[in-house]
């Protein structure tokens, strides 16, 4: 089962189970998350699930598609390397995923 660590901007890490096949964005919305607005609800019309993921696990994560990519430039806080839209990442069996949320998503 993947589980995913959820850092807030102050700092607190809140640890949740999650289902393969799952975003990260949905497993946030279903476990009240924090810092995960979710406006779109992943249809890749916002980028209001924004994180910054830890750079261990960046890299074990599938490439990003240029229209997360163009989405990104309109996050409410300036992306990062390690930036990606929570909606458009999968999680599978066996992975354990840690992100960071913005300040602020809006």
């Amino acid at each position: 089962m993947p589980k995913v660590a959820f850092t807030d901007s102050t700092g607190e890490t809140r640890a949740v189970d999650a289902n393969p096949g799952d975003s990260v964005m949905e497993t946030a919305v279903r476990n009240g998350v924090p810092g995960i607005v979710a406006e779109c609800g992943g249809s890749l019309s916002c980028a209001t699930c924004h994180v910054f993921v830890d750079p261990d696990d960046f890299a074990e994560l599938p490439p990003m598609e240029d229209m997360e990519d163009e989405m990104l430039y309109g996050a409410a806080v300036e992306r990062q390397d390690t930036s990606r839209l929570s909606c458009q990442i999968r999680l599978t069996d066996d992975m354990d995923l840690h992100v960071t949320t913005p300040e602020t998503q809006v």
